[in-house]
């Protein structure tokens, strides 16, 4: 009798474990791959009567098994929206497809006052690129060639000599999708670190992705929710600490990483306390003399234990100072991974690289990078 009993228990529990998990699969199977949602939003009064600002437009892409255990979210940079990730100018799959492809939940945002995020006068004034910037800088900066690694530009797509350039259909489609976007860089970093905190609140744990302007975007929201940031991927993040290079020498970043407030210890309540010096020399021919911060140096504890990966190209304005951003955070006591993508067999990128020729090559060395560091 007692086997009997047991027998039927055991039946009983499977029967009850199955419906459960055919309940799940069914829910699972319910909702949408695919969506939209808003965060970060508040309603100001203004005199055509209240409205809403600050809110982020985020899409969401889930697998249809979700393998890995925290979702990425991509962030754009500056004149750039969401469409970065969701495709390329001549028609051919973005990292947010492949992401999903290898399991990861994706969310690809638009930056507050961006493209469907929508933009308030009163938020600041704004800016566009123009054709020419964009062709001199990201697409066909070969025949330039204002930076000494400038000639090795070789994955933009299209063909012809006038690749790269207006009239060439792939960089038409490309300055299509270009915005305006707020001129004031701390204003950009508030609005970021205040949408992506309320985004992670809503969704739980995620690795941060971000890319040129939203890299100094990543390191506010991290130090607002370290315990939500599971790794921060940083593709030709915002640099380098303190001042600007390559175009202009400007004071900009003057909380090293960031022009808004980062938690250090000992404390700043003013970027002037962070005490500056610069290299007498540089690291190697043709790259930025690096500035870092007078010993001994202030560390940076809510960024310290989050996996970050620092990618650079080949042929990027970036190749000159990236390793300034990583040296600057190592100094710190941030530990991370600075890689150029050269180094590692990925050939002729410019800025731009997530919709460069080879992008996806680019996408698989980030995804094993994050598949073997993140946890």
């Amino acid at each position: 009798m007692k086997n009997t009993l047991s027998m039927a228990t055991q039946g009983l529990a499977l029967v009850l474990a199955c419906t459960l998990n055919f309940a799940f699969a069914q829910a699972q199977a319910d909702k949408p791959r695919q969506g939209y949602f808003f965060v970060g939003g508040r309603y100001v009064e203004t005199d055509k009567g209240p409205l809403m600002e600050r809110q982020m437009y985020v899409e969401y892409f889930f697998p249809v098994k979700q393998t890995q255990p925290y979702p990425v979210v991509m962030i754009h940079g500056a004149a750039q929206t969401g469409t970065n990730f969701t495709g390329t100018p001549d028609g051919r799959k973005g990292w947010a497809q492949y992401f999903v492809e290898h399991g990861y939940a994706v969310y690809v945002v638009d930056q507050p006052a961006r493209g469907r995020s929508a933009y308030r006068e009163a938020l600041g004034a704004n800016i566009r690129f123009s054709a020419a910037q964009l062709e001199q800088r990201f697409t066909a900066h070969e025949k330039f060639n204002l930076w000494p690694q400038a000639k090795l530009h070789t994955q933009w797509p299209g063909e012809g000599p006038g690749k790269g350039q207006r009239g060439d259909p792939v960089f038409d489609q490309f300055y299509a999708s270009q915005v305006q976007y707020i001129g004031s860089n701390a204003t950009t970093q508030e609005l970021n670190r205040d949408a992506g905190a309320a985004l992670l609140d809503k969704i739980g744990p995620a690795i941060i992705m971000t890319h040129s302007q939203s890299g100094a975007i990543g390191w506010p929201i991290a130090d607002a929710r370290p315990k939500l940031v599971k790794g921060i991927i940083a593709a030709e993040p915002s640099g380098p600490p303190f001042a600007d290079a390559v175009f202009t020498s400007s004071p900009s970043r003057l909380w090293g990483v960031t022009d808004i407030p980062m938690t250090y210890d000992p404390p700043v309540s003013d970027a002037s306390q962070l005490a500056v010096v610069q290299q007498a020399a540089a690291d190697g021919p043709d790259l930025e003399r690096c500035r870092m911060q007078a010993a001994p140096a202030r560390r940076m504890p809510t960024l310290a234990g989050i996996p970050i990966l620092i990618v650079t190209t080949e042929s990027s304005y970036h190749a000159v100072y990236d390793h300034c951003t990583s040296k600057y955070l190592a100094q710190a006591g941030v530990p991370n991974t600075f890689v150029r993508l050269g180094d590692v067999g990925i050939h002729g990128n410019g800025h731009m690289l997530m919709i460069e020729k080879n992008s996806l090559d680019i996408a698989a060395f980030i995804e094993q990078w994050t598949a073997k560091n993140v946890r």
